[in-house]
């Protein structure tokens, strides 16, 4: 039996193309910077004209409401500070682009602020991410000059007292006696529901009125332990008092 030879198989040559290589880890999504609050109160009137001077400086995210000043008309007529109605401006912007607006206010912008007042900042420990993304992507692009801000110690503070309609003047009083100069009180009303008889007083009535103090730390505490031992929440006028820390301040016009 004659054998035949089995001819050879060739296999085509396969190319075998190069691994898929798995695309570099992503870089982590930056994070954005830690945002500031920017409150100013301003003489009546002059708000719009400060929300666009601020909007030239990069700061566009704001929220307006009105206010009243505790100085009587007397004092005001002698300092010259015109109304005691206030326009108060609470803007959000990167920590930053606040301090830069605040050196700036502090120096060349000094005349071309709109009226007499106060602008101070106080630093948000949270927020929601996505306003933080926001207000950072609609600030401007250009990389401001950082600040360190551990740099300076906080000198002033913020000191809110939650007061009964028709009390806020005596309680005002009381904080003068203790150093404070002057205030901006703001109307709302109470929306809480009542759960501890020793808070008896702070629901008392539903109308309230908040009152801003700024005052140097150093005697932050002696102004809330005054009105809060004269006008606690069991008192008439249930105060209810904290403080909020101030990174820097300027004086306006």
């Amino acid at each position: 039996m004659s054998s035949k030879k089995i001819p050879e198989l060739k296999i085509p040559e396969i190319k075998i193309p190069d691994l898929i290589k798995p695309d570099p880890k992503p870089a982590a999504a930056q994070q954005p910077e830690q945002l500031s609050l920017i409150t100013t109160i301003i003489e009546r009137g002059c708000g719009n004209k400060l929300m666009k001077l601020y909007t030239d400086n990069h700061v566009f995210t704001h929220i307006r409401s009105e206010g009243t000043g505790t100085a009587t008309s007397e004092i005001l007529d002698i300092l010259g500070l015109g109304s005691s109605e206030k326009d108060i401006i609470f803007s959000l912007t990167p920590k930053t682009t606040a301090r830069t607006l605040l050196d700036r206010l502090d120096d060349e912008l000094r005349g071309a602020v709109p009226g007499r007042g106060i602008a101070f900042t106080m630093p948000l420990t949270a927020v929601n991410s996505l306003l933080a993304a926001l207000v950072t992507i609609s600030t401007s692009t250009k990389k401001e000059k950082e600040h360190d801000m551990n740099d300076q110690e906080q000198k002033s503070c913020l000191i809110l007292a939650l007061v009964n309609q028709g009390y806020t003047d005596v309680v005002m009083d009381t904080a003068k006696k203790a150093g404070a100069r002057g205030g901006t009180v703001i109307r709302g009303r109470w929306v809480g529901e009542q759960q501890a008889p020793q808070l008896q007083g702070l629901y008392s009535q539903s109308e309230k009125e908040m009152l801003f103090i700024v005052v140097p730390k150093e005697i932050r505490n002696q102004v809330m332990d005054s009105i809060n031992s004269s006008h606690g929440v069991q008192t008439k006028a249930g105060v209810l008092v904290c403080s909020l820390g101030i990174d820097q301040l300027v004086h306006l016009g």
